[in-house]
C-alpha cells in the first residue's frame, strides 16, 4: 500500500512500485502454459505478453525518452522500430522466468535512471520535452490499466481474484 500522506516523487514512486508488484502477484504460482493462456477470445492478451510488454514500456520510457538511450526493442520482430507489437506477442521462445528476468532488470535501470533527475527535469519527445513527473504519472497509469487486463484473465485462469 502506497504511503497516505508522503511528498509527491515518494507518493508517485510508491504508487507505480504498487502496481508493478501487483502485476508480478497476478502471475505468481502459475506454469508458462497457463501464463500463455489468451483467456477471453477474440483477444491474444496473455498474462505472460503483459509481462513482456510491461519491461518494453520501462524501456521505453525510463531509458529511450528520459536518458536518451539507444536501447533496442526486447521482444517482437526485429524489424519493426520500437518493438511495434509493444512485446504482447509469445513465441514459442517465450518464458515466464526469461521475461521477469528482462523485466526486474528494467525496473533496475529505470531506477537508477530516475535518481539523479527531478521531477520537474525534462527530456526531449515529439518535438517537445517531457518531464519525470510526467512519465511517472503516464507508468501508472500504464500499470494500473494492464492490472485491471491481469485481473480478469487470472481470473478466468484459475479464478484467483484480488491483489
Amino acid at each position: 500500500m502506497p504511503p497516505l500522506n508522503a511528498d509527491e516523487r515518494t507518493t508517485l514512486e510508491s504508487w507505480l512500485d504498487f502496481y508493478r508488484v501487483t502485476l508480478a502477484t497476478k502471475c505468481e504460482g502459475l506454469e508458462d502454459e497457463r501464463l500463455r493462456f489468451a483467456s477471453v477470445s477474440p483477444s491474444q492478451l496473455t498474462l505472460l505478453g503483459l509481462l513482456q510488454h510491461v519491461a518494453e514500456v520501462e524501456r521505453n520510457w525510463f531509458r529511450r525518452v528520459l536518458a536518451g538511450e539507444q536501447a533496442p526493442p526486447i521482444f517482437g520482430p526485429s524489424d519493426q522500430p520500437e518493438g511495434r507489437d509493444g512485446g504482447f506477442a509469445v513465441t514459442a521462445q517465450s518464458s515466464y522466468r526469461a521475461a521477469v528476468e528482462i523485466w526486474q532488470d528494467e525496473i533496475r535501470h529505470a531506477r537508477a535512471n530516475c535518481a539523479a533527475r527531478a521531477l520537474d527535469d525534462t527530456s526531449p519527445f515529439m518535438g517537445s520535452a517531457v518531464s519525470l513527473r510526467w512519465i511517472y504519472i503516464h507508468m501508472v497509469g500504464e500499470y494500473a490499466r494492464h492490472c485491471g487486463h491481469a485481473d480478469l484473465i487470472r481470473e478466468r485462469i484459475d479464478g484467483a481474484v484480488g491483489v
